[in-house]
C-alpha cells in the first residue's frame, strides 16, 4: 500500500517556497541591519473587556464563600460570563519604543476572528496617517495579511473581454483574432508596472519600504512579545470589565513600555534569525 507505521513527526513539512521566503527573508533583514537601516514593526491584536488574570493568590485554608465572609475576606472579582466585547488594536514601533499617538484601536463587531474585523481601507488610511511621525527612509516589517496585502490595481487573468479592456486602457495593441491565452501573454509583459500593493506606494510616497514577514513566522515579529506585555498590564488592572477602562489600560499599558523592553526583544529576535541563517 505504500505506508509504514512509523512514530509521527513533531513539526509540520514546510512548503518549498516558504522556505524560501524565509531565507530571502532572513537575508535581506541580516543586510539592513548590517546598513544600520532603522525597521519598524507592526501587528494588530485584540483585547476582551473581560480580559483578566486567570490565576490569583488563594488562601488554602478558606473552603466557602461563606468562610471568606466571615474572616472578612474577599471571594475576590467576579468575571462576566463570555469573552465580551473587544478593542481590535493596531501599533507601530521600533528600539525607540511605540511611535507616540499613533495606534489605532477601535471596537469590534464580529465574535469570529479578529481578523474578519480588518479591513484594507481602514489600515491603509491609518497607515498613511502615521508616515509622518516615522523617521524617513526606514524599514517597516509587517507581516502579508489580506487587509496589509491589496493591490493597487486589480490584473484580470480570467474573463477575456476583461483582458481587452485592460490591454486598451493600457494603450497596448490587441486584435480580435488574438485568443485568452494570446491576450495574457502581453498582460505578463507589462503587468509588473502595475502588480504592485497600496501600502507599498504609501510608503514610497514618504521614502520607507517594506518588508513582509514569511507566511507562519510570527515569531520573527518582536511586536508579538511586547504584546504579551501589554496585555498582561490590561489582565492585572482589569477590575471593572468595561470596554472603556479596558481601552485606558490598553493605552497606558502601550506607554508603559520601555524601550529596554523594545531592545530585548528585538535581540531575541535577532538571535533566533541568526541561529536560522546558519541552519
Amino acid at each position: 500500500m505504500g505506508f509504514k507505521f512509523e512514530k509521527r513527526q513533531a513539526v509540520l513539512l514546510e512548503r518549498q517556497d516558504i522556505i524560501l521566503w524565509r531565507k530571502n527573508y532572513l537575508q535581506k533583514i541580516r543586510d539592513l541591519r548590517q546598513e544600520n537601516a532603522p525597521n519598524y514593526y507592526l501587528d494588530e491584536t485584540w483585547v476582551n473587556e473581560g480580559h483578566s488574570e486567570t490565576r490569583v493568590w488563594q488562601d488554602i485554608n478558606i473552603k466557602s464563600s461563606y468562610e471568606a465572609s466571615s474572616s472578612n475576606l474577599t471571594v475576590g472579582l467576579t468575571v462576566p460570563k463570555g469573552k465580551g466585547r473587544r478593542l481590535i488594536i493596531t501599533p507601530i514601533g521600533s528600539k525607540e519604543g511605540f511611535v507616540r499617538d499613533a495606534a489605532d484601536i477601535f471596537i469590534g463587531k464580529k465574535s469570529g476572528d479578529y481578523h474578519e474585523e480588518m479591513d484594507g481601507n481602514h489600515f491603509e488610511k491609518w497607515f498613511e496617517t502615521i508616515m509622518p511621525k516615522l523617521k524617513p527612509q526606514n524599514i517597516i516589517v509587517m507581516d502579508n495579511d489580506p487587509y496589509h496585502s491589496m493591490k493597487k490595481e486589480k490584473i484580470p487573468s480570467w474573463r477575456k473581454n476583461a483582458i481587452q479592456e485592460w490591454l486598451s486602457q493600457k494603450k497596448v495593441a490587441w486584435n480580435q483574432d488574438l485568443i485568452k491565452i494570446e491576450l495574457l501573454q502581453k498582460v505578463n509583459e507589462i503587468k509588473h508596472l502595475y502588480d504592485s500593493y497600496k501600502v507599498e506606494e504609501i510608503a514610497k510616497k514618504f521614502g520607507h519600504k517594506i518588508l513582509r514577514l514569511p507566511s507562519y513566522h510570527c515569531e520573527l515579529n518582536p511586536i508579538e512579545m511586547i504584546w504579551s506585555q501589554v496585555k498582561g498590564y490590561v489582565s492585572r488592572g482589569n477590575k471593572s470589565f468595561k470596554l472603556n477602562k479596558v481601552k485606558e489600560l490598553v493605552i497606558k499599558g502601550i506607554k508603559n513600555v520601555s524601550t529596554q523592553n523594545w531592545m530585548n526583544c528585538i535581540n531575541h529576535v535577532i538571535k533566533k534569525r541568526e541561529r536560522d541563517v546558519g541552519n
